[in-house]
């Protein structure tokens, strides 16, 4: 016989403890019923709203009094019947009442495990562990953990995908961290500021919806108008602010460690062997102050931001951090595409150009909003030359290169005999560079 919450291992072994997620669990997990019917309300808001108008009083609190026990039932179920454990090579979560569920998920497998606090969790003391898993599209996740049992649990996994003992992988804790950078406030709002897109979106609004008004002359023809265009004045704006707020980035064995968020807490960590490509933009009206934002692309990971903001000095050596041996190349090492290709794209063809080192592959593009992309010659996947009718009768190609992380980084408009040989000298470099590069491992 075995205790509740403990599969009997036939192996020897010793056997597997089934643990729950934290009881506040079925708070969350009963707005489920909730949510069922305001999808069917905003898919058919006319028949809700005949619906609604055909409802007594009486009525309407005998369907609360049925629908709120019912929500809190199914919430109390789905938590009673879901469990995970942890095993010597994998992480197991059991779900389903009427359809049972079984996910094993395998810890060389695991990429990346963030540890997340909504707002309300943060008051309930509770967080969310996200998993970024290799072959998955979307993040598995276990919410909620009791938030010190979210870090252990992270830890632990960690520690048993870096190949420690089962015994001894609960006792590792968390690797220390050491910080690098933090964005002040103050700073972090500038630069939102600065970028122009809220102020964008604020001008097309002050244009469009008088206009609107005028030929309409209908309140809801504006509002429909209006708002999606002040929600994305918003976005980008306090938005983004409120999810960036206190960015704190540092440095530990197992990767770059992210903090950040006003409302809701978010602690990331990137593997630095799983990133493919680094990008520094510079909108235009950050250049005076010498800032640039840097983004990822992240095998098997939707993590996508490193810094929101930084003095280019420090981009450049946290970049280096991320790719080892990789050193951001001058403005003046990158070649311009020939002046036949203005007429392929005219006034923004001086925006683009290259340069090839003996680590890295890197592509520039842009006037207003540069933007420069690094990719290891080791995470390139495949090479390609395009060239439509328009550039073939000028004498430009374009060069794409393909990464691990579904991306692209093209060198556009190069000459066509550059751009040939590009194509076969890079894909020399490629394989060179993952012949030589070192194993993707945590904590290696």
């Amino acid at each position: 016989m075995t205790a509740p919450g403990v599969q009997e291992d036939v192996t020897g072994r010793p056997p597997v403890i089934e643990r729950r997620l934290h009881p506040v669990t079925p708070l969350r997990r009963a707005w489920a019923p909730v949510a069922v019917l305001t999808g069917w309300a905003v898919h058919d808001p006319d028949g809700a709203q005949r619906q609604l108008t055909r409802l007594t009083t009486t009525t309407l609190l005998v369907g609360l009094g049925v629908l709120i026990p019912a929500a809190a039932l199914y919430g109390f179920l789905s938590w009673w019947y879901t469990h995970f454990a942890v095993t010597d090579s994998e992480l197991r979560v059991r779900t389903g009442l009427l359809f049972r569920r079984t996910a094993h998920i395998r810890l060389e497998r695991i990429q990346a495990i963030d540890v997340t606090q909504p707002l309300l969790a943060r008051v309930a003391g509770v967080a969310k562990l996200k998993l970024d898993v290799i072959g998955t599209d979307k993040k598995d996740e276990l919410a909620f953990l009791g938030a010190g049992e979210a870090r252990a649990l992270r830890a632990e996994l960690l520690a048993r995908a870096a190949g420690f003992a089962p015994e001894t992988a609960h006792e590792v804790g968390e690797a220390p961290s050491r910080q690098m950078l933090r964005v002040p406030p103050g700073v972090l709002a500038v630069s939102l500021l600065l970028t122009g897109a809220a102020w964008v979106w604020l001008l097309v609004a002050a244009v469009a919806l008088p206009l609107l008004w005028t030929v309409t002359h209908s309140l809801w023809t504006v509002l429909a108008a209006g708002v999606p265009m002040l929600g994305a004045a918003g976005a980008s704006s306090v938005g983004r602010f409120v999810a960036e707020y206190d960015w704190t980035l540092g440095e530990s064995p197992d990767g770059l460690r992210i903090d950040h968020g006003l409302l809701d807490r978010a602690h990331e960590t990137v593997p630095p062997g799983r990133v493919q490509t680094v990008r520094l933009v510079e909108p235009l009206l950050w250049r005076r102050r010498g800032w640039v934002r840097v983004e990822l692309d992240v095998a098997g990971s939707s993590n996508s931001l490193l810094l929101p903001v930084a003095p280019r000095a420090m981009a450049e050596s946290v970049v280096a951090r991320v790719l080892p041996g990789v050193t951001v190349p001058p403005p003046e090492a990158f070649s311009l595409p020939p002046r036949g290709a203005r007429w392929c794209v005219p006034v923004w063809w001086r925006g683009h150009g290259l340069a090839v080192t003996d680590a890295v592959f890197a592509s520039r593009r842009g006037l207003l909003r540069r933007s420069l992309s690094l990719v290891p010659h080791a995470k390139v996947q495949s090479v390609r030359l395009a060239q439509g009718p328009w550039q073939r009768a000028h004498g430009v190609a374009d060069v794409h290169v393909d990464t691990g992380a579904n991306g692209t980084v093209t060198a556009r408009l190069r000459p066509a005999e550059e751009a040939a040989a590009l194509l076969h000298s890079q894909a020399e470099r490629s394989r060179t560079g993952r012949r030589d590069a070192l194993p993707d491992r945590w904590m290696a």
